[in-house]
């Protein structure tokens, strides 16, 4: 049944209300909320000129000559015309039972429940500014656009698809029930003009949005969704460089608890790791210890080396959230582990949004956080002058600690290439980073596998939905597990075998964790037979009434073929082509026509604008036989299409694994490598 509270959303943005708030409601930021940092907008006189016609253009004229100023005011004050005035508060942002959304198109509606989730403050970094995560990551440039697009979702059917433009609704165009509802692209810009000048200067003006990866797509899940990706590669990390699967009692540094790497400390303790995660933002981190990621705050450096010492004696899990620069945490080691063991860390890494390093994405050492943000707005020049300062000591401590045997690696996040650029001693004598990416190093042979981040939303909003959906996964993965021990393909078998028994224990353990911040949503790493399966069975439980409502599937952009970034999700690929897209590209355009039904392809992602290419989906499983269609037909694609591109690369995991799929499909042909001798390649005297 449609809820009343909800009717404003087919009314737009001309409502009283709106009209009715003065300039202190509108230019008095809400404390309860985290905001985004104000931004200096650079534009010339006309570009500014250009700015305010842009904002204007989504109202009536008659109301121009009072918005104007306003608009003006807000371009000058944050360095974006977010349109706080028409920031809905009749309502509370999160997400609602489906049921309780107006609209034709039950797919239209499950899009509306994805994007209020983006928007939750309880999931969203800076809600009130459109962020969802990443310090850019938006999903509306502004809040007319926010309105006009669930106006439209309220009203379109399924004849109809929306179209997006990085945050602008483009408008309904006719099309058919098998076409995706919605198709998203964010940051979409000529290659040579994707620097990072170019996207202060486009968003300022309101004509392109950083979509991240899924912000901009509508399918975050709050940090949940990455906390197992996160678990396993720490999981990973311990197997690769110590030796063992047992991590009680060794100690893991990184640095962030925003919105994706909050998930550090959970995933830590999941581990059972010391996990000590320094983040500068009080609220960032309060948030995270209000939600029991953190179980230990410090704000004292010699505290947490005894806390340190105490939890290396006991073997006990503890996730420590340190409030200070990590810089400082780096340097107290190097200095003290000289002599003292205890304090050399078996892992190390950081997951700061270094994609935006001025802008708020990382601190230097030295200020405070408000002194940080103070001086981004007023000085801008010699805040950039500081961190690239910070950069530099960060690398020294960490080379330090790495020469006496700690393994660090890069979290994806743009800490080798910004600290390369600081001009840090990150870099070998071959002119490579002298550390790796944890795609290049962990993942990457999992991805390889077919295995990645799979996701659900049980859109009934009910718990028990979700319960019942971990244990229709559950049973999947154990009928995995048998095939895995039983696959002819040993090598490949016991691979599979290793990748699904972690699954295993993840989908029986989740609900013991309460990961859930917002929709009733699930992750799990799944192979393309797993996901196909699980979809499946989904589908049917809907049908048969054992789920309530419908299903929501997605993915992060950070998967087997979603994504293609030459420091992160390929940079494994080492045969020159990580810094092509075709991939990520062709995944967008085959789950579209597959049966999806929104799909999205953004310009930058984790790594920042210019540097990667990704693309994702959704698809809403209502128990028909249709949906089920789809997601066998897109679901199958949308794994494979990448195996075979990391196979036509030289990956063993995925040449073993593509000709597997190759069996089982017999309309699926691929053109596998021929390997050559390298005897051959060595005669020619090169």
């Amino acid at each position: 049944m449609v809820s009343s509270l909800l009717h404003p959303l087919t009314l737009g943005f001309d409502l009283p209300e709106y009209w009715a708030r003065t300039e202190a409601d509108i230019f008095t930021q809400d404390p309860a909320v985290s905001h985004a940092p104000k931004r200096v907008h650079n534009l010339t006189a006309d570009e500014t000129k250009q700015a305010i016609r842009n904002a204007l253009r989504y109202f009536d004229p008659k109301h121009h000559a009072r918005l104007a100023p306003e608009f003006l005011k807000e371009l000058n004050v944050f360095g974006h015309i977010y349109m706080y005035r028409f920031r809905p508060t009749s309502y509370e942002m999160k997400a609602y039972p489906i049921e309780d959304y107006p609209g034709k198109s039950v797919q239209a509606k499950s899009i509306m429940l994805m994007i209020m989730n983006n928007l939750d403050k309880e999931v969203a970094q800076y809600p009130h500014e459109l962020i969802t995560y990443g310090g850019t990551g938006s999903v509306f440039s502004n809040w007319a656009q926010y309105h006009l697009t669930m106006k439209y979702l309220s009203t379109m059917t399924d004849e109809q698809t929306l179209v997006m433009y990085s945050g602008h609704p483009h408008g309904l165009f006719p099309s058919h029930p098998d076409a995706p509802r919605a198709v998203v692209t964010n940051g979409m810009v000529i290659p040579n003009y994707s620097s990072r000048a170019d996207y202060d200067r486009m968003y300022a003006m309101g004509v392109s949005q950083y979509g991240q990866m899924t912000a901009g797509s509508y399918c975050y899940i709050g940090p949940q969704g990455i906390v197992h990706g996160t678990t396993l590669v720490c999981l990973n990390a311990g197997r690769k460089y110590t030796g063992s699967s047992d991590l009680r009692g060794k100690l893991f540094v990184t640095a962030g608890l925003g919105g994706m790497s909050g998930a550090q400390p959970k995933a830590g303790y999941i581990c059972k790791l010391i996990a000590v995660v320094a983040e500068v933002d009080p609220a960032a981190l309060n948030k995270r210890y209000a939600q029991g990621w953190v179980t230990e705050k410090c704000d004292n450096l010699d505290d947490l080396v005894v806390r340190i010492k105490r939890a290396r004696v006991e073997k006990k899990p503890v996730s420590i959230g340190y409030l200070g620069n990590v810089v400082d945490i780096w340097e107290r080691l190097a200095k003290e582990s000289e002599t003292d063991p205890d304090l050399l860390p078996e892992l190390g890494s950081d997951q700061t949004s270094l994609h935006i390093p001025f802008t708020g994405g990382y601190y230097p050492v030295g200020l405070s956080f408000e002194e940080g943000k103070k001086m981004i707005a007023d000085n801008p020049a010699k805040f950039k002058e500081l961190v690239e300062a910070s950069l530099r000591r960060h690398v020294a401590a960490v080379n330090k600690l790495t020469a006496r045997g700690m393994a660090f690696f890069d979290y994806g996040n743009a800490f080798l290439l910004e600290a390369s650029r600081a001009k840090a001693d990150i870099l070998n004598d071959k002119g490579e980073f002298k550390y790796p990416s944890y795609v290049q190093d962990i993942m990457g042979d999992i991805f390889s596998l077919g295995f990645g981040p799979f996701r659900w939303v049980c859109t009934s909003g009910l718990e028990s939905d979700l319960e019942t959906s971990d244990r229709i996964a559950e049973e999947v993965l154990t009928q995995q597990l048998a095939e895995a021990k039983a696959n002819p393909n040993k090598t490949l078998g016991i691979r599979q075998e290793q990748q699904v028994s972690d699954n295993h224990v993840w989908i029986r353990e989740c609900g013991e964790h309460k990961m859930v911040v917002g929709s009733q949503a699930r992750i799990l790493y799944a192979n393309a037979a797993g996901r196909s399966r699980i979809a499946l069975a989904l589908n049917k439980a809907i049908a048969d009434g054992r789920l309530k409502g419908p299903v929501m599937l997605s993915r992060d952009h950070h998967d087997v073929s979603g994504t293609d970034s030459p420091y992160r999700e390929t940079s494994n690929v080492t045969d020159g082509s990580k810094f092509t897209a075709d991939m990520a590209v062709h995944n967008f355009i085959g789950d579209a026509f597959r049966g999806a039904t929104s799909v999205s392809a953004h310009n930058g992602g984790g790594v920042g604008w210019g540097e990667v290419f990704n693309g994702g989906f959704l698809l809403l499983l209502d128990g028909s036989d249709a949906a089920a269609r789809r997601a066998k037909n897109m679901l199958f694609w949308d794994v494979n299409n990448g195996i075979t591109r990391r196979s036509w690369a030289g990956n063993e995991n995925a040449n073993l694994q593509i000709q597997e799929a190759e069996e089982h499909e017999p309309l699926l042909k691929v053109t596998l490598p021929a390997k050559c001798d390298d005897d051959i390649i060595s005669s020619l005297k090169i």
